[in-house]
């Protein structure tokens, strides 16, 4: 696909030295790390010398000032490689604007230089064995002992789960708050915490080198120091920050339906059926013509809203739309693409079998599509 209006000489020579260092460093590990259910520190630490980690904090921390469009790149060219980086964009877009937008200059310093070297990976823990998108119902409690707060909980599909070391997590400070959101605070806890362990790394369907887990709060203490601004506004501070969470899920699946819909061109254009290539069958050609379609409308769509979002517009309802539209149109992609590499599709040396099994997470995670059409229909005035 084309490149950005936004894109600039500067995003280009970003975005081909991203591509020389991940060929290098990634791909060749890649199905390994797919075997080896995760991915190395190491390679953390190499994307943190590139400057390929969380490139838009602050120069005064260590960052490198640049915007989210700088970020979306790095989130286009990882998802290149395979869904399973997740995680990185997820600790770049996602847990670190956090720290940036809500913690206070000490906390800054305290954090940001090591979430710029790998030295910090963070994991944001909303959901819970029994909360999902519910979140002003979360059960997890952080009460006020003098200068800690005393932590009971379990939280559950936890991205970064067994490489992190800093963890947001979305607590109730104040169980008895009516309405129930206004007991929601955002507490910053650290590996090494007592109390705070980790547990089993899942086993999951997709994203196989991707590291979720658990992780469990019994009577953790945590400084009242690690409280990410106020307290009984996170869930207002959530809500803030779900638009860009959000983008950056529909930015992977476009891309991986771009990925998918290439490498089937040049499957069906080079395998042959009686005698001459499946690209010549007018239903291949037709399969070909819509998936096309839906890729080119996608990107359209999602570029509009890139530059919204980092001009600083509300596009809530429209992130909504294109992280539901975006999702379901890359799980169609994926089961037509398959089908269109016959019998191959469903061999695990080909990369279009780890599509079909990565995309599925995508209509569920960052808030569910049925949520999408629920914010969808309530910003429309339904």
């Amino acid at each position: 696909m084309g490149k950005y209006r936004f894109e600039t000489d500067e995003h280009s020579m970003f975005r081909d030295s991203l591509r020389k260092f991940l060929e290098k460093e990634a791909q060749p590990y890649y199905d390994n790390w797919e075997k080896e259910r995760m991915i190395p520190i190491s390679f953390w630490r190499k994307l943190g010398e590139m400057g390929f980690l969380c490139p838009q904090v602050d120069e005064e921390y260590g960052g490198l000032g640049l915007d989210f469009s700088f970020g979306v790149i790095i989130n286009e060219e990882l998802e290149r490689v395979g869904t399973s980086l997740v995680g990185v964009g997820l600790h770049n877009d996602i847990v670190v604007p956090y720290i940036e937008s809500f913690g206070s200059d000490e906390q800054k310093k305290r954090w940001l230089p090591g979430c710029i070297t790998a030295d910090v990976i963070t994991g944001i823990a909303m959901t819970e064995p029994g909360t999902g998108s519910d979140l002003a119902n979360v059960q997890t409690t952080a009460i006020r002992d003098g200068d800690h707060y005393i932590v009971n909980g379990q939280k559950t599909f936890i991205t970064n789960g067994i490489n992190g070391n800093l963890f947001l997590v979305v607590v109730k400070t104040d169980p008895k708050a009516e309405p129930k959101h206004r007991g929601i605070s955002l507490l910053v806890v650290e590996e090494g915490t007592p109390g705070f362990t980790k547990g089993r790394k899942l086993d999951k369907v997709g994203l196989h080198a991707q590291d979720t887990a658990e992780l469990f709060f019994e009577d953790a203490r945590v400084p009242v120091a690690n409280l990410l601004g106020e307290e009984g506004k996170g869930f207002s501070y959530l809500m803030e920050k779900l638009q860009q969470e959000r983008l950056v899920v529909a930015i992977g699946a476009q891309i991986a339906s771009e990925d998918m819909l290439e490498m089937t061109i040049d499957y069906v254009t080079s395998r042959k059926a009686f005698g001459k290539p499946v690209s010549s069958f007018q239903n291949t050609q037709f399969k070909i013509a819509e998936m096309a379609t839906k890729v080119e409308l996608g990107k359209s769509f999602l570029e509009s809203l890139i530059e919204d979002h980092i001009a600083g517009k509300d596009v809530v309802t429209k992130v909504s739309m294109a992280k539901y539209w975006l999702t379901e149109t890359a799980r169609d992609i994926s089961v037509e693409c398959m089908q269109l590499y016959g019998g191959y599709g469903y061999m695990e040396e080909y990369k279009i079998a780890r599509r079909y099994r990565d995309i599925p997470v995508a209509s569920i995670y960052a808030g569910t599509n049925e949520i999408m059409k629920v914010i969808i229909a309530k910003n429309l005035g339904l």
